[in-house]
């Protein structure tokens, strides 16, 4: 079986393996991955954090051994905590951008080898094997406030709504799924809005019962979610009232507690 990491800020990842097919996720630099299968110009690969299954282009794909993709599931994640930081390849001595949330790797006093490669990285950390409360869930979720909404992204230069949800979390020592309608396996449901507390997860749907869409919850009353933007707007038990538009946008479906 075949193993990959990535080498590069942001890989998209495809519903098919064509250029043209819809992004439904994103690789950030230093995610490893499982190869399902090769196409031509294309690897079928499953995401190590989430098992995720989507298409990357061969061009994007950095093939590792067995050995260096069990230590990774087994060594304690350490990510990147700030929005934009830079990293350089001591290898190739090229530099370029990760974002916050990107994996480093093996990472101990600013490097990171493995696989005959050798990284530096200066910036700040955040151990992703501790598990945080509420406040610092939602510190890092405001970092992310004004970040455009982007189909598939997961990164504050786009970001859709689990993307969104998953990423906080993630960096908060918490693993969920990549998607809403798997996110709302998860957690405790409560029973009534006002019982609803800071980092608690809401969940909406459409009119075919389906849910779409998913925020965190500052308090019984607002919600910090990616629409259009990630923003701020009023919540209550019929949904999401935009305060722009002041109309609802997203009805509600069910409120979880993870933590």
């Amino acid at each position: 079986m075949q193993h990959g990491i990535c080498l590069l800020s942001v890989v998209p990842c495809r519903k098919e393996p064509a250029n043209t097919s819809e992004m439904v996720t994103q690789l950030l630099f230093g995610e490893h991955y499982t190869v399902l299968e090769i196409t031509e110009g294309w690897a079928k690969i499953k995401i190590a954090c989430d098992n995720y299954e989507c298409w990357v282009n061969i061009k994007q794909h950095h093939r590792i051994p067995e050995t260096i993709f069990n230590q990774l599931q087994k060594h304690a994640p350490i990510y990147s905590s700030e929005l934009i930081q830079v990293i350089t390849n001591k290898t190739t001595g090229n530099s370029f951008p990760v974002t916050i949330g990107s994996r480093l790797p093996f990472f101990s006093s600013s490097k990171m080898s493995f696989d005959n490669l050798e990284f530096i990285f200066e910036g700040q950390t955040c151990d992703g094997s501790e598990k945080r409360t509420a406040k610092p869930i939602i510190s890092t979720a405001f970092l992310f406030l004004s970040a455009p909404y982007l189909w598939g992204g997961k990164n504050p230069l786009g970001i859709d709504c689990s993307g969104f949800t998953q990423l906080v979390y993630k960096l908060n020592g918490h693993q969920l799924p990549r998607d809403a309608a798997q996110q709302v396996e998860l957690g405790s449901p409560l029973n009534f809005v006002e019982e609803a507390e800071a980092g608690d997860l809401a969940f909406f749907d459409n009119e075919e019962g389906k849910i779409v869409h998913v925020g965190i919850l500052l308090d019984h009353e607002r919600i910090i979610h990616a629409s259009g933007s990630v923003r701020i707007d009023k919540f209550d038990h019929y949904g999401i009232f935009n305060t722009d538009t002041k109309k609802y946008s997203h009805t509600l479906r069910v409120i979880k507690r993870l933590l």
